[in-house]
Order: C-alpha cells, then sequence, then structure tokens
C-alpha cells in the first residue's frame, strides 16, 4: 500500500474505489427492483397507481445519486470548518418540526420542503457522524479525559434525545449513539470503559424486558407492548405481533430459492407498509435463502470496503468520517435484519438502500460521496 501511495503521489492520481461504487449501484438497482415488486399491489388499491412508490423512490434515489457524485469531488477536509454550521442546521431543521411537522401514519417525523417530505432524523445523523470526526480528530489524546469526553459526548446525547422526543422515533436515537459510540471505541486505546457500559446496558436490558414480562400492569405503552409481542408473538397476533408474524410465515414460506420475483403472498395487504422496514421479509419470501444471503454479502463487502478506506485514510478525521458512515450502515442493516426476524422487538429500522425512503436514501448516497472523496485522497498526503 505504501508503494501504491507513492506512485500516486508521484502521478497526482485518484485512488477511485469501483467495486464500492458497483456495490452501491447493485443494492440501489435492487432495492427499486424490489420496492416495485413489495408495493405494487398496496399502491395500485390506495392510489390506483402500482408504480407509486417505485417513481416517488427513483426521484431521491437519482438525486442522490447526483449529490453523491458532487460529494466525491467536495474536498471532505471542508467539512472540519463546517461541523458546527452543519451540526447546528440539522438541529434547527428537528425543532422545525415542532411547529412545521407533518403527521404521517400517526407520526409526526416529517417536514414539508419545496413540495418534497424531509426527514430531519435522516440529517441529523450525518451531521452527527461529521460533528463528531471534527470533536475527536481535534481532542485525540485529551479525549481520555473526563472533559474530553464530555464534550464528545454531550452534543451526541443532545442530538439523540431530541430526535427521540421531538419524533418519537426511538430506533434513529439509539443509531446516532451508536454511531457515535463506535467512532469513540475505535479512536481510543483503552477499551475496558466501552465493555463495562456494553455489558452495563445488557444488563440493564436484560432487567427491564423481565421486569415487563412479569409485570401485572396491562396499561403499559405500546414500546413495552412491543416487547411482550416479540417474546411471544403468537399471543399478540391481533396487535403488536401481528406484522413480526407476517414476516416470519414470508420467511419460511421462501425456502431456499424463494416463490420467485413479484410471488410473495405476504405482500398482498398481511404485511402492513411492507415496502419500509420489512421489505428484507419480502426478499426472503421472493428469492429465498440464497437471496437473502447474496444481499447480505453485498453489505458485508460494502462495510469492508469503507474499512479499507478508513484504514488507508490521508488523516484521523478523514478516518474518522469513514468509520462513522461504516457504523451507520452495520448498525442499520444488522438492526433492521435482526427485527425481520424477531431476534429484536420491533423498532421500525429501515435497511440501507432498499427500503423506501427519500430522505434516508439521498442521505445514505451523501455519505458515501463522503467516503468516495476520503478515498480519492489515499496517498496524497500521510
Amino acid at each position: 500500500m505504501d508503494r501504491l501511495r507513492a506512485l500516486r503521489r508521484e502521478r497526482g492520481e485518484s485512488y477511485i474505489d469501483y467495486s464500492m461504487i458497483f456495490i452501491i449501484l447493485f443494492l440501489l438497482a435492487f432495492g427499486l427492483v424490489m420496492l416495485y415488486s413489495t408495493s405494487s399491489y398496496e399502491a395500485n388499491l390506495d392510489f390506483e397507481d402500482s408504480a407509486y412508490y417505485f417513481r416517488h423512490q427513483l426521484i431521491p434515489t437519482l438525486i442522490g445519486l447526483g449529490g453523491m457524485l458532487v460529494l466525491s469531488y467536495f474536498p471532505y477536509r471542508f467539512y472540519k470548518n463546517l461541523s458546527l454550521i452543519i451540526y447546528f442546521s440539522a438541529l434547527g431543521i428537528l425543532l422545525a418540526l415542532i411547529p412545521f411537522g407533518k403527521v404521517i401514519n400517526g407520526a409526526k417525523r416529517w417536514l414539508i420542503i419545496a413540495g418534497f417530505s424531509v426527514q430531519p432524523a435522516e440529517i441529523c445523523k450525518i451531521a452527527v457522524i461529521i460533528f463528531s470526526a471534527t470533536i475527536i480528530s481535534k481532542l485525540q489524546k485529551n479525549l481520555l479525559t473526563p472533559k474530553g469526553m464530555a464534550v464528545a459526548l454531550v452534543p451526541t446525547f443532545l442530538m439523540a434525545v431530541l430526535v427521540y422526543k421531538i419524533t418519537e422515533n426511538l430506533s434513529s436515537g439509539i443509531i446516532i449513539i451508536g454511531i457515535v459510540g463506535l467512532m469513540l471505541f475505535i479512536s481510543t486505546p483503552n477499551y475496558k470503559p466501552y465493555i463495562i457500559l456494553a455489558l452495563g446496558v445488557l444488563g440493564f436490558a436484560a432487567g427491564l424486558v423481565y421486569f415487563i414480562a412479569n409485570s401485572a400492569n396491562s396499561e403499559m405503552g405500546f414500546r413495552s407492548e412491543r416487547i411482550l409481542a416479540w417474546l411471544d408473538p403468537t399471543a399478540h397476533a391481533s396487535g403488536k405481533g401481528f406484522q413480526t408474524l407476517q414476516a416470519l410465515y414470508a420467511i419460511g414460506s421462501g425456502g431456499v430459492f424463494g416463490k420467485g420475483l413479484g410471488e410473495s403472498m405476504q405482500k398482498m395487504g398481511f404485511i402492513p407498509e411492507a415496502q419500509n422496514d420489512m421489505i428484507f421479509s419480502i426478499i426472503c419470501e421472493e428469492l429465498g435463502l440464497f437471496g437473502a444471503i447474496a444481499v447480505m454479502l453485498m453489505f458485508l463487502i460494502l462495510i469492508w470496503r469503507l474499512m479499507v478506506i478508513a484504514n488507508n485514510a490521508p488523516d484521523m478525521f478523514g478516518a474518522l468520517l469513514v468509520i462513522g458512515v461504516m457504523a451507520h450502515i452495520s448498525i442499520q442493516v444488522i438492526l433492521n435484519i435482526a427485527v425481520v426476524t424477531n431476534t429484536l422487538p420491533n423498532t421500525g429500522i429501515t435497511l440501507p438502500f432498499i427500503s423506501y425512503g427519500g430522505s434516508a436514501v439521498i442521505m445514505q448516497l451523501a455519505e458515501m460521496g463522503i467516503a468516495l472523496n476520503v478515498a480519492r485522497n489515499i496517498g496524497r498526503a500521510d
């Protein structure tokens, strides 16, 4: 790699990760095909247009690809100077939900800007990546002090708590904390505090689940109901366990090679909003275990390519940006598949590049553009 760096420095060449670009394009194309297959029945019933969701996803995808291309040429080091502006702009957009947010499916999580619905929580994720990368790279050794750790964590917790409180979206708050937690874990040599914290969180979660499972109080919040439905979905088949059960039926009926593209039965109104967080179950039903493993392999290769870029980044700031992007994609993929297979309680987390959601795909492609720009600078500086 050092010889490659030297040759590129001499020739002034840029490193372009074509394999990562191919995987991104493959996931986007595959996502659009599966989105049409998954949503066409309900779209025809609701809007008399089987391609309704497909068209509404295609436009943000094209915008996102254009943004990815632009950002792949935009010098990533400028984000360090813009990090405060980006952070507070994201915070401002999030706070704008309070007076101006639009309620969709019972949740106030969207702003309508120039005729497009925008989900501020997705903007907050990329803003936190840039801001945290700036803080961590500036603090370096001081990060190990209590004051340095507080400086790195307080803005993250503030953003996560506001996302949760304003949008009532616990999953996005967890993802924001998870992204920065992984960035800090990789940036500091002492892993012991993180292991203790992780064990503490797991212990608390286990205790909470045990308490809820054995509580006689039947008037608990909907998140408690989700935990009960996770523990025994058949007992809650008419309520919170319905979507999970239907997803499991879809996965089980797909077998090894699936029923065939477009042949899903569960998408015929059995899985509510299947094109969103439950699209992986339809992939399993139509393409079987073979298709599910192929998709997971694509994500694994994408994460590996991001890891390669982070390991060879010209500086710590560039490496942290890519680590943040890698953390975001990996956490969201793992949580989505875990929810669909009922390994974790249903939290409404979408599958990157594949699930329906314009704001999500635009922000995810913006992150890919930042990572590609870091890659372009490999070998240009040490």
